[in-house]
């Protein structure tokens, strides 16, 4: 059975749901998922594909996320790895281009894709610094995580994987 590891770096948990709700899909499909947080991964070699994610501050990963992909780089390019942001709010979804990290994120892992998912602003769960920013900037409060289109990325992802293990 193919392992896929799901990790994300979250800050107030949205992107851990969207984390989440990728391994459930995956799992749905028939791969055997573990879910972890970044800093809860030893290693991927038990895996033979990896999905990483990370919200998206001021334009960039978190650390936590960042630091996984630059520790095992090299193991991660012998892997099936995906990438994903989550960190855009509104309708349309601003900002609109890839944080400015992610090229060499994706070069590092050498990964299939990285897809961008608008995500969550609950004002109440800010600290003082970034309610000034999301008042400044007048980015809208809700939660703007396209679930539907999450899981279909996941079926997407396990299709790929199904179709690579026909060659085996």
């Amino acid at each position: 059975m193919t392992k896929v590891l799901v990790t994300a770096a979250s800050k107030h948990g949205a992107t851990t749901a969207i984390a989440r709700a990728i391994g459930e899909a995956l799992q749905a499909e028939g791969l055997e998922t573990t879910v972890l947080p970044p800093e809860d991964v030893s290693g991927v070699a038990g895996y033979d594909a990896v999905v990483i994610g990370s919200a998206v501050y001021m334009g960039r990963w978190l650390e936590p996320a960042k630091r996984l992909v630059e520790r095992d780089g090299a193991a991660l390019v012998a892997r099936s790895v995906w990438l994903f942001s989550s960190g855009p709010v509104g309708d349309p979804p601003k900002p609109a281009e890839d944080p400015v990290d992610v090229a060499e994120l994706i070069a590092a892992a050498g990964a299939r894709e990285h897809r961008v998912f608008p995500g969550t602003v609950v004002k109440k769960g800010l600290g003082f610094g970034e309610k000034a920013v999301v008042a400044a900037l007048r980015v809208p409060e809700g939660d703007f995580r396209p679930w539907d289109e999450i899981r279909a990325w996941a079926k997407e992802i396990a299709a790929t994987l199904a179709d690579a293990g026909k060659g085996d």
